[in-house]
């Protein structure tokens, strides 16, 4: 399952952290097919380590990478951008506590 976070008027609304794009990765792509950190890699052309820093939450998904794995997995590049966006702001969230207030008013 995965969680997004919400704005509400500038407010962020604290749910769980979401799914990151390397748990995603593992669970619903390389565990269910079988495949290997070290055949992913080799099937997209980068080093394993790219891939194992990816599934284990230690590097971002990059435009390149969401590129290659939107290819491989026949899925736009759209959906891992999106869930490393959600990732990251979740996180930005959690440090940014002082936000400033809107300079202009919705008509």
């Amino acid at each position: 399952m995965w969680t997004f976070v919400i704005i509400i008027e500038g407010n962020m609304k604290r749910q769980r952290e979401p799914t990151t794009p390397g748990e995603i990765l593992r669970e619903e792509f390389l565990v269910p097919l079988g495949m290997t950190q070290k055949e992913l890699a080799g099937h997209i052309g980068c080093d394993v380590k790219v891939i194992n820093r990816i599934v284990n939450g230690r590097t971002s998904v990059s435009a390149e990478m969401a590129l290659r794995l939107g290819a491989t997995f026949r899925m736009s590049p759209e959906f891992w951008l999106n869930a490393q966006k959600a990732v990251d702001l979740f996180r930005a969230g959690t440090r940014v506590s002082d936000l400033p207030s809107p300079v202009l008013k919705a008509s």
